[in-house]
Order: C-alpha cells, then sequence, then structure tokens
C-alpha cells in the first residue's frame, strides 16, 4: 500500500488543474488515478476535428441515458471524456463562463465565497487570453485562448440579420455586456486544443512529487471511523489500495463522482438497500439535482448558389487545410466553423439571458464532398438553441454495485412545462434572425420544425432535442438537507474527503461549463 498527501479521482477538467496546483509545493505527494489512457490522437489536438473524435467513441465513456419519459422515451446518447484531460479532452472548446448573476445566487442561495467577485480571479487565474490582461481577463495562466477564426465564415451576415431582426450585438461574453451576439473565444492556443492535460498535467507530470497512474478504476473510497483514509481500485485486473494522509479529492464528473460515492456506501440509504451495499454515510442528495441545457436545432434549406463553409470541406480543400494544419497550425482545421453565438433573454422582464443561440457556418451534417465523385450536400444553414436555465431535474443512480458498469442517467428534461416554453419562444426569435436581411435574403424555407402551433412545436422538442453536455449538481455544493457538499467543497459528515468538479454545482451556469469547472479547481486548490 503506498501512502500520499492527496489522492485525486480523475484526471479531467478539475483533477488536471488540483494536480498542478498542488504538486507546485515539492513538499506535498499527490496520487492521480484516472480510469481512461493518454490519448495521442490527432483529433485530440485538431479542433475542427473534435466531431470525428466523438462520432468514434475515442477516449470516451459512451454513456447513454435512461427511457426519458418526456422525450417519447427516447435514449440519449451522452459523451464524456475518458482520458487524462477528461471531457476537455472531447469537448467542442467554447470558452465560456456564464453569466455573473449565476455565481451571485450560488452566494445568495447559502454558497459563501461563490459570488461573481469571489470567482472572477480564478477564471483570470487559469487564463491566458488572447485578448491580454484586463479587469476581466488574465494572461498568465496555462489555458490558452483565441477566438473563432471567422475568415471563411461569413460572420458579419450573421451580425447584420440579428441586427436588423432588434438583437444587440456584444465584444466580451466575460465583459461588461454578456448579453448580444459575438464571435466565440476556444481553449485553442497556437492552433490546438487547449486541453487541461495538456496545459495543466501534462507540465507537472515531470515533478517527483507527482503520481499519475492510468486505466485505473476506482472501486470505492475507504473509510475508517467517519474518516476518507484511502481509494480501492482496479487496474491490470488487480484490486490495489493508496492511502491518504491529508484528503481524499473526487474529481469524477457529474455522472461518475455520484456514482463513486454510492459504490463507497455514500448516498441515499434505499439507493444503496437495492445494491446491497452497506450505508456507510447516509447523503440523500448523491445523484440528485441533475440539471442539464437542452439543445435543439433548427433548419433552413438555402436558395441554390448561396455560398456556405460547406464549400471549404471539398476533398481537395481539406487536404490542403490539414497541410496548412500539420506545418503552420493555422487555417480551417485550426477553429471552429461557428460563425456566432448570441446570448438573449426569452421574455424582457427576465433578469438574465435564459437561451443560448448558435449560429454554425455549414450544416452539422455536413461530410467532405468532390465533384462527380460524392457530390455536396445542399446548402442549409441551422441554429442550436440551448435552455440556460431549465427547471426540471434529474438523477444518477447506480446500474450494479460493479464500478465497470455505467451508472443510471436519467434527465427528465421537459418534466416542467416551462422549459418546453422557453424553447418555443427560442426557436421563434430565431426565425427572426433568418428572417432579416441578409440571411432572409438567401433562406429558401424552414426545414424543422416547420410549423407554429404549440403543441407541434412541442412534439418536435421532445423528439429532437439533444443535450448541451453541461450535467451538473448531482453533488451539489449548500447548507440545505439535499446539501452534498459545503461551501470549502468538504463532504458534508464525512472528514477527508472533498469534491472538485461540475457535480458541486449547485444550478448550472448560463453557459458552457468547461472554464466553470477549472474555475472551481483553481478556488479548490487555494482552499
Amino acid at each position: 500500500m503506498n501512502t500520499y498527501d492527496y489522492i485525486i479521482i480523475g484526471a479531467g477538467s478539475a483533477g488536471a488543474v488540483l494536480a498542478n496546483r498542488l504538486t507546485e509545493d515539492k513538499d506535498v505527494s499527490v496520487l492521480v488515478l484516472e480510469a481512461g489512457q493518454r490519448s495521442n490522437s490527432i483529433y485530440a489536438r485538431m479542433p475542427l476535428a473534435y466531431r470525428l473524435q466523438l462520432a468514434k467513441g475515442i477516449n470516451n465513456w459512451n454513456f447513454q441515458s435512461e427511457p426519458e419519459p418526456f422525450m417519447d422515451n427516447r435514449r440519449i446518447d451522452i459523451p464524456r471524456g475518458k482520458a487524462l484531460g477528461g471531457s476537455s479532452a472531447i469537448n467542442g472548446m467554447l470558452y465560456l463562463r456564464g453569466h455573473p448573476r449565476d455565481y451571485d445566487l450560488w452566494r445568495q442561495s447559502g454558497c459563501d465565497g461563490w459570488s461573481y467577485a469571489d470567482v472572477l480571479p480564478y477564471f483570470k487565474k487559469a487564463e491566458n487570453s488572447w485578448r491580454g490582461e484586463s479587469e476581466y481577463h488574465g494572461a498568465g495562466g496555462p489555458l490558452g485562448t483565441s477566438p473563432v477564426d471567422i475568415t471563411h465564415l461569413r460572420h458579419d451576415r450573421v451580425a447584420q440579420s440579428a441586427q436588423n431582426a432588434g438583437f444587440p450585438l456584444t465584444d466580451d461574453f466575460a465583459g461588461d455586456t454578456p448579453e448580444g451576439l459575438t464571435v466565440v473565444d476556444m481553449t485553442v492556443k497556437d492552433g490546438e486544443r487547449s486541453s487541461t492535460f495538456k496545459t495543466y498535467l501534462l507540465p507537472a507530470m515531470a515533478r517527483p512529487n507527482l503520481t499519475v497512474e492510468t486505466g485505473a478504476l476506482t472501486k470505492k473510497i475507504e473509510i475508517e471511523q467517519g474518516r476518507a483514509t484511502g481509494v480501492q481500485y482496479v487496474q491490470n485486473g488487480n484490486v490495489m489500495t493508496a492511502r491518504a494522509e491529508r484528503e481524499v479529492i473526487l474529481c469524477g464528473g457529474s455522472y461518475n463522482s455520484p456514482q463513486i460515492l454510492m459504490l463507497s456506501g455514500i448516498g441515499p440509504a434505499d439507493e444503496l438497500a437495492r445494491h446491497n451495499i452497506p450505508v456507510v454515510h447516509e447523503l440523500p442528495g448523491v445523484g440528485r439535482n441533475l440539471s442539464e441545457h437542452p439543445a435543439a436545432q433548427i433548419m433552413f434549406d438555402l436558395k441554390e448558389g448561396s455560398k456556405t463553409f460547406g464549400e471549404r470541406v471539398r476533398l481537395d480543400r481539406v487536404a490542403m487545410s490539414a497541410l496548412k494544419w500539420q506545418f503552420t497550425k493555422k487555417g480551417d482545421l485550426a477553429t471552429q466553423p461557428l460563425a456566432a453565438m448570441m446570448f438573449i433573454r426569452s421574455l424582457p422582464e427576465l433578469e438574465r439571458p435564459d437561451l443560448q443561440i448558435f449560429f454554425p457556418a455549414l450544416r452539422l451534417d455536413a461530410e467532405v464532398w468532390f465533384p462527380f465523385f460524392k457530390p455536396a450536400l445542399p446548402p442549409r444553414l441551422q441554429s442550436n438553441i440551448s435552455l440556460q436555465h431549465p427547471e426540471s431535474r434529474g438523477t444518477v443512480t447506480l446500474r450494479s454495485a460493479d464500478p465497470a458498469d455505467p451508472p443510471r442517467i436519467l434527465f427528465n428534461m421537459f418534466q416542467r412545462p416551462e422549459d418546453l416554453a422557453a424553447m418555443r419562444r427560442g426557436i421563434r426569435l430565431v426565425r427572426k434572425v433568418y428572417a432579416a436581411p441578409p440571411l432572409g435574403d438567401i433562406v429558401a424555407r424552414e426545414v424543422a420544425p416547420g410549423t407554429d402551433d404549440d403543441a407541434a412545436l412541442d412534439a418536435f422538442l421532445r423528439k429532437a432535442t439533444g443535450l448541451g453536455h453541461h450535467p451538473v449538481g448531482t453533488c451539489a455544493m449548500g447548507r440545505g438537507p439535499d446539501a452534498v457538499v459545503d461551501p470549502n467543497l468538504r463532504m458534508h459528515g464525512i472528514a477527508g474527503l472533498r469534491i472538485v468538479d461540475a457535480s458541486i454545482m449547485p444550478t448550472v451556469p448560463g453557459g458552457n461549463t468547461n472554464a466553470p469547472t477549472i474555475m472551481i479547481a483553481e478556488k479548490a486548490a487555494d482552499m
């Protein structure tokens, strides 16, 4: 049995950050346990290739939801990173923090120390922004960011249509005006993905006080007399044990963290009893309060001859772009084909935007094409509409007492009718953008949903909505009976155990969750 000061379970968006920051003190020893492996795939480095990585299921847990009762009993695919860097190694690389009010509401709900003023220094500490140092951005952190390269994306066409439809523009979602339309930032630096493996963990792996074990599937956290003392894990078919002198830090994410807690006997007593797991500490909030962003696509066919980014995925042009990326790390493959993004309120009386609207520069089912061999798909544009503050809540429970079995994930998406109503409003707002010139001059017809009847829109949303891939809340921070950790991220009722990942967020922020998860880890390291 090896002994360390800290054991970190999971080397993802949070665990990699903690491994780096804690081992800055040479007198502190840290063990990181990661169920995945180190990824050497070009797909993990090349920004535009992230969809290929997802399609091939590379570095991925490849979870699925249970049949969703309010979404026609569909099972929803749930990609989650299974590699050093976790989901930061497979995600869409969008750098967004959420609205300042999101964090102030955390503080008002009892999470002292988590207001926007409290968390902004940690966003800045993590960031190496292309914008340079400012009131809102950092320039010396590990996490490189850059704007989407809009050279061939016709951003101006989208921006002008949005303005003509009555929507505001902004220049920085992390700045003074977090509402409106602009070019989005990415976690991309020098043409390559800025995963937390590359930016935080890899530089720290040369330190003698850091040990990283891959292919290490956590079996359970060991608890002795109310204190976390170590971790049992399976590696190469062998059950191993490591001991923590100071703390065990759980960084498994919103699905795996509650699963590991329940496998360790921590969670709702009835759920543990179903799988004959002895109750070590009853904590009913474990696995509850799952929140996700619903996301649906509205699609428009364009008039014949209309130009989109789809012209640039012709085989010979893609080949030239690949060579350019290989030698210069620039060009089409070094960015995302996302012409613009917009945060807006679906009702004027709302205090913060409740909708995130994506404006891709090509149809998302586009494939590489070449004349006479494989024709290009007809020109089409679509927008993704994502609800930022859903009221519906889901659960994560156990499938069995075997840690190799995936957890049961149920979102209960659209359980609350107000979520459907907000998505309907989003569809109607996006239509205004595509009806206004210059976009309106090239749109031929709406392909989907193609109706304005409330009941028909609801049916479309239940059939077609997917995920924003931003799960939070299953080990929520707070002080109430359903809270799992306190504002210092310490487990209620168990000493020597903290949770540091997106599962501690009491509510989902208005935006993507990778940057907030990194912020949480930076803040936790100081704790």
